[in-house]
């Protein structure tokens, strides 16, 4: 069996990579934490702090730009934003902490696979000239800080 080539992402569509980079390593956090038997309300607060500061951007930047190049209708986007609503719906929830942190991890790590293994390369597909300089307008990357207040996965 062939190994896997790496894929050539677009320039405008890297920073959002590496958005789901920092996503990846969250999933590795909480299972991490859940793993080493940290007290979950610990891990709830950074998913909290994580969720506000990048993933909600994050999605927005998706929603607003990126999605729109296939358009709305479309069953590849269609599928992102369900899991975007799963996503949001899990950060939000005050229910049982260690499944609703276990189901985030799993559906996070899953959505992210799936953007970047299948929609972004079929957007990368059907993006004009003019839809790429409007991503590099519009989306910015910026460094990620992390929240170093309490490191409960190290």
């Amino acid at each position: 069996m062939e190994p896997k080539k790496p894929i050539k992402r677009e320039k405008v569509l890297q920073p959002l990579s590496h958005d789901h980079h920092q996503g990846l390593l969250l999933c590795w956090k909480i299972r991490t934490g859940i793993k080493k038997g940290i007290e979950l309300e610990r891990i709830k607060t950074y998913t909290d702090w994580f969720y506000k500061t990048h993933l909600v951007p994050h999605f927005e930047t998706e929603e607003a730009w990126i999605f729109p190049i296939l358009g709305n209708e479309h069953e590849l986007v269609k599928k992102a934003l369900i899991e975007h609503r799963r996503i949001k719906r899990l950060c939000e929830s005050t229910d049982d902490q260690k499944i609703n942190l276990s189901l985030l991890e799993e559906e996070l790590e899953s959505h992210i696979r799936f953007e970047e293994r299948v929609l972004f390369n079929e957007i990368q597909t059907a993006a004009s000239e003019e839809d790429l300089l409007m991503i590099a307008e519009k989306h910015i990357e910026s460094e990620f800080l992390e929240n170093t207040d309490d490191e409960f996965w190290k």
